[in-house]
């Protein structure tokens, strides 16, 4: 007897259904993106018990007529390819003909839909088609979905708690808002509204939404094309920055993704302007050519293969390192009152949540949630406590001419520089101010190829790797620009004969290994990253330092210098250079109205 079998039809719709369904927030996504391949305008999202119990989706989009709807429930049926060239130019959110059969093998699905000329009701109840019907009902569809992995036990204990799931569930309806503010989006849980958009095109008002006046109103616009792509969307000023990197929202083509690579070209272009370990708010739409796009690589959809990738990445930290530079503002020093999760305008998640804090849930533990007024299972990520800005700028408070309107006062504890202007208070950070001056004077230096070399009496030498040996000619490409030239020497280190001038002031070594290492993991080397914090180091070892009194003049002088920089609001390890304090909030702390 043959040991090699064909697996039946509701097997492999339930295999299929572990790679595109795992929880009720994949369900979410692969019905909505239906309804907006549907051409939806208004799409509404009822969850019960976070997704658990149940979870409805209704549209107006284009609906099915019967013979579509009952083809929806087979595997690999589609209407969005019909070729292997169409494989090749997606320009629809699902495409795989996966998920209803999938959803469909794990769970009870009843689904309502029209075409505006006739109506169906079909019924599956965990693989077995149980109703079949012709009714009346609106043009669009409505997917009702219920008791998912009730008949999967291994699946069903997977499953977090309530609040758990629909964090996921509200953090993905926000996104799908981002990407497709023309659509009007609804999201209840448990019957209460706890997020709805106008679906009037107003990108900036959703993100009021979701994080309030502050970040909308640092919200700076942004719209650049290069010869393949366009990109467009709202960097928020850095002065507002969040604990994790899930506050970059992406899209392609709008189409949620994921890119590690996209990320990191945002966080070089912010890399000036952000203390360590904090990460900024960006909306990023992205267009291009879909034959540009591969979205094949994986079940769920959210990774994307891209050509000219390198095109694309050029154009993301170009555009927003120009904007950043040319809209920065001070940041302001104001008294923020705590407000309770449940008085939020929108449901703030990052993606994804910590699964680490979350205990598994079982049938026995689904009971009344509280959902819509605290999250109790999700510790949200620390805000920036005390710097944001209240009012709108004026011409004074932001670009180059703040300098122009300060009058020195005093210095503080031999460490900040007191000035006044005509909206308050100011302090400069005299350190963090020097560092931003030399490191720009040092940058500027670096520009051109490096000439100025020492020759070494005595080499210096690197343990290495055989790879690095290897790769040794690859490796001298990348680092001759900046006069690091190093030679194979024996099978276990390289050698280095001359130096440039700016290497003197480096740890040398540890410097040496770093970029080695760096190299042979990522096979590339971003030298501008490594530049940067070689630049970094250099210019603190070499400006004011706290704890040292200065002069009227010498004070004066570092304005002065502040003036100079291209980038004057923050040094280059990210931190402020220079805060402000409005006479609002001054009065307001005097009690003076």
């Amino acid at each position: 007897m043959s040991k090699i079998h064909v697996l039946s039809e509701h097997l492999t719709n339930m295999i299929a259904a572990g790679e595109v369904v795992d929880r009720p927030a994949n369900i979410v996504k692969e019905c909505v993106e239906n309804s907006m391949d549907a051409h939806a305008h208004v799409i509404d999202v009822q969850v019960y018990q976070g997704g658990i119990e149940r979870i409805i989706i209704t549209d107006d989009g284009d609906g099915m007529d019967h013979e579509d709807a009952n083809l929806a429930f087979y595997r690999h049926a589609t209407s969005k390819i019909q070729s292997e060239d169409d494989l090749f130019n997606i320009g629809t959110m699902g495409f795989r003909g996966e998920a209803i059969p999938s959803i469909a093998s794990v769970a009870h699905v009843d689904l309502q839909t029209s075409n505006g000329q006739e109506g169906t009701h079909i019924i599956y109840d965990y693989g077995k088609k149980i109703e079949d019907e012709k009714i009346d009902c609106p043009k669009g569809c409505k997917i009702d979905v219920s008791g998912l992995f009730i008949k999967t036990p291994a699946r069903f204990k997977h499953l977090k708690s309530v609040n758990y799931e629909f964090s996921i569930i509200a953090n993905l309806i926000n996104r799908l808002a981002l990407s497709h503010p023309d659509i009007r989006f609804t999201l209840s849980h448990d019957d209460h509204v706890v997020f709805q958009t106008t679906g009037d095109g107003n990108l900036k008002q959703i993100l009021y939404q979701m994080y309030g006046r502050e970040v909308a109103k640092n919200a700076i616009p942004f719209d650049a094309h290069s010869d393949d792509f366009h990109i467009h969307g709202y960097a928020i000023q850095p002065k507002i920055t969040r604990a994790t990197k899930y506050f970059m929202f992406l899209s392609l083509n709008s189409r949620l993704i994921r890119s590690n690579a996209i990320q990191k070209a945002i966080l070089d272009a912010y890399e000036d302007f952000l203390p360590k370990n904090r990460y900024p708010i960006v909306v990023l739409q992205i267009e291009s050519d879909t034959q540009l796009v591969d979205v094949n690589v994986h079940p769920n959809k959210w990774e994307v293969r891209l050509s000219k990738q390198g095109e694309l990445l050029t154009c993301i930290k170009e555009t927003l390192t120009k904007i950043l530079r040319e809209s920065l503002q001070t940041v302001e020093v104001k008294k923020i009152k705590k407000t309770p999760v449940y008085e939020q305008p929108a449901i703030q998640f990052p993606y994804p949540v910590k699964e680490e804090k979350m205990e598994p849930i079982h049938e026995n533990r689904i009971k009344e949630d509280t959902i819509v007024n605290s999250f109790t299972d999700y510790e949200p990520p620390k805000e920036e406590p005390i710097l944001q800005v209240e009012e709108e700028p004026t011409d004074s408070d932001h670009g180059y001419g703040f300098f122009e309107h300060l009058q020195i006062l005093a210095q503080l504890h031999d460490s900040y520089i007191l000035c006044s202007n005509p909206e308050g208070l100011v302090i400069i950070d005299q350190h963090a101010a020097q560092e931003r001056y030399h490191y720009e004077q040092i940058k500027e230096t670096l520009k051109e190829r490096c000439t100025q070399k020492q020759p070494l009496m005595v080499p210096l030498r690197v343990n290495v790797t055989p790879d690095v040996i290897s790769q040794v000619d690859a490796i001298n490409e990348k680092t001759d620009f900046f006069g690091l030239h190093f030679e194979a020497f024996g099978d276990d280190q390289v050698i280095i004969r001359e130096i440039p001038l700016w290497f003197h002031d480096v740890d040398q070594e540890a410097f040496l290994n770093d970029l080695l290492d760096y190299f042979i993991k990522n096979q590339d080397v971003d030298m501008l990253a490594l530049r940067h914090k070689v630049l970094a180091t250099m210019a603190c070892h070499s400006s004011i330092r706290f704890n040292r009194p200065l002069s009227r003049a010498e004070m004066q002088q570092v304005i002065d210098d502040l003036k100079k920089c291209k980038q004057p609001y923050h040094c280059p390890h990210g931190r402020p250079t220079v805060i402000t304090m409005s006479d609002d909030e001054l009065r307001k702390e005097f009690e003076r109205g």
